[in-house]
């Protein structure tokens, strides 16, 4: 992603989170990336395509970001864990990306429906890191589907905590915490 794009790109990211899809303008978006408008149309037709553009590079981000940690890792349950480590903390660094995107998972406007296809193909993604586990033992076998979602759901969650506690310990330690309930759930063992 060249310079302009990359700028184009945090500053949608913090315009729709502030002011959300429907407030968010051409012209702010413009403004907060120092560009003029006519550079912004040159790369971009409309807000919608900016969002577009947006939501795929950032699950593109988050993808790399695993691969690059998770491809010095030998074992899948290793693996498994750079994964949750990496989406937790981005949920907490790229705070702004994720309330862009869980603001517009419902509706049926096309962009909500790429969303929606994007957050399925990263899915499948961690779906196939389970399947691997459960190829070597070390992940229940089951609906690797539906934990790959479940999983999801339980990191999403974690912002959800994040927001609403304000929590004032060490981000290290709630990941921990958080990946402890995942891989060892929340029943107790006698």
């Amino acid at each position: 992603m060249n310079d302009t794009k990359k700028s184009i790109f945090e500053s949608a990211i913090k315009i729709f989170s502030k002011c959300g899809y429907n407030g968010a303008t051409m012209d702010a978006i413009a403004s907060e990336a120092g560009v003029a408008k006519g550079t912004l149309y040159y790369h971009f037709k409309s807000k919608e395509e900016i969002f577009n553009f947006i939501v795929r590079e950032g699950m593109e981000l988050i993808k790399n970001s695993i691969e690059d940690v998770a491809s010095e890792k030998d074992n899948i349950l290793c693996k498994i864990k750079v994964l949750c480590r990496i989406q937790l903390s981005l949920v907490y660094e790229s705070r702004d990306f994720f309330k862009v995107v869980m603001s517009q998972i419902w509706g049926e406007e096309l962009r909500q429906l790429e969303l929606r296809a994007a957050i399925n193909k990263h899915i499948c993604y961690t779906q196939s890191y389970l399947e691997e586990g459960m190829d070597k033992g070390v992940i229940k076998r089951g609906d690797s589907y539906l934990m790959a979602y479940t999983l999801f759901g339980t990191i999403c969650s974690t912002a959800v905590y994040e927001l609403i506690n304000d929590d004032k310990g060490s981000l290290d330690q709630l990941i921990e915490r958080q990946l402890k309930y995942i891989l060892e759930g929340i029943q107790e063992r006698k």
